[in-house]
C-alpha cells in the first residue's frame, strides 16, 4: 500500500510539472521542480527570462495558482521564479535557443547556429559541450545526424551519469521533425583525473635561501668591483702626482745649471 501511494504521488508531481512547463511556455522555461513543505507545495520554475513568466503585475502566476488549486486539488501552491544567471551553461536553455532559431530561420542555417552556441558556451566557462542534431528536418532527402563538440567531455562513469547537464528536445518543422541533444560539463565539476602539484614549505625555504645566497654573491661581487675600481683610481692618481713631481725636479735642476753657467 505504501509503495502504491508513493508511486501515485510521484505521478501526480510529474503531471504538475508537465502542466506548469506546458502552460508557461517551453521557450522561456528551463525546468520545473516540485517540493513539499509544511506550508504547502513549492513549485520552483527555473528560467532565463523571468519577466515573461511573471507577466504584468504577476498575472501569469496568479492564473497558474488558481488552475493548480482547481485542477490538482492543491491547498496552498507557492510558485517561485528562479532566474538562471548564465543561460549558456544550461543545457535546456541552449537547446531551446536552437529550437527558436530553427522556427525562425529554418533548418538551412543549423551549422552556423550550432557553432555559435558552442562558442558562447565555451566563453561562459564550460569545460566541454556536445550538440547532436538529427532527423528528417535537417537539409537533405534522408535523415542525418550532425555532431558538434568543443572542449572536454566525459562519456562514461559516475561523472557522466550524475554530473553532466543533458537535455533532449524536438522541433516540428515543415520539412520534418528535428531532435536536439545538448550535453554540457560545468566548470564547477571536479574531475578525478585532474592533477595539481603542491609545493612543500621546505622546498620554498630552500628556494628562498638559494635566492638569498645568489643575491649576497652578486652584492659581494659588486662591492669587490667597487673596491678594485677605487684602488685603480688611487694608483692612477699616485702615478700622476709622481710624474708631476719628477717633471718639476727636472725643470728645477735644469734652471740651476743654467744659472751656474
Amino acid at each position: 500500500m505504501i509503495e502504491k501511494q508513493i508511486i501515485s504521488q510521484k505521478l501526480k508531481e510529474k503531471d504538475v510539472e508537465d502542466f506548469v512547463f506546458s502552460s508557461l511556455g517551453k521557450l522561456s522555461c528551463s525546468h520545473v521542480k516540485l517540493q513539499r513543505t509544511p506550508l504547502g507545495e513549492k513549485i520552483s520554475v527555473h528560467t532565463s527570462k523571468p519577466g515573461l513568466i511573471v507577466g504584468r503585475k504577476g498575472a501569469n502566476i496568479k492564473a497558474l495558482t488558481d488552475t493548480l488549486k482547481n485542477r490538482f486539488n492543491m491547498e496552498n501552491p507557492q510558485i517561485e521564479v528562479v532566474e538562471i544567471t548564465n543561460p549558456f551553461l544550461d543545457a535546456s536553455s541552449v537547446a531551446r535557443s536552437l529550437i527558436a532559431g530553427f522556427q525562425r530561420f529554418g533548418p538551412k542555417r543549423f551549422k552556423a547556429m550550432a557553432y555559435h552556441a558552442l562558442e558562447n558556451t565555451m566563453k561562459a566557462g564550460a569545460k566541454g559541450i556536445e550538440i547532436v542534431i538529427a532527423g528528417r528536418g535537417v537539409p537533405g532527402e534522408r535523415a542525418k545526424t550532425w555532431r558538434f563538440s568543443a572542449g572536454y567531455l566525459k562519456k562514461s562513469g559516475d561523472i557522466s551519469e550524475n554530473f553532466m547537464d543533458r537535455c533532449y528536445e524536438s522541433c516540428n518543422l515543415r520539412s520534418g521533425t528535428i531532435g536536439i541533444k545538448v550535453s554540457i560539463l560545468h566548470p564547477s565539476v571536479l574531475l578525478p583525473d585532474d592533477v595539481s602539484l603542491k609545493k612543500d614549505e621546505n622546498i620554498k625555504r630552500v628556494e628562498s635561501t638559494a635566492e638569498d645566497l645568489e643575491i649576497k654573491q652578486i652584492k659581494d661581487a659588486k662591492k669587490q668591483e667597487g673596491v678594485l675600481a677605487e684602488e685603480t683610481k688611487s694608483a692612477d692618481q699616485e702615478e700622476k702626482t709622481a710624474k708631476i713631481k719628477r717633471t718639476r725636479r727636472k725643470s728645477k735642476s735644469e734652471d740651476g745649471k743654467d744659472k751656474k753657467e
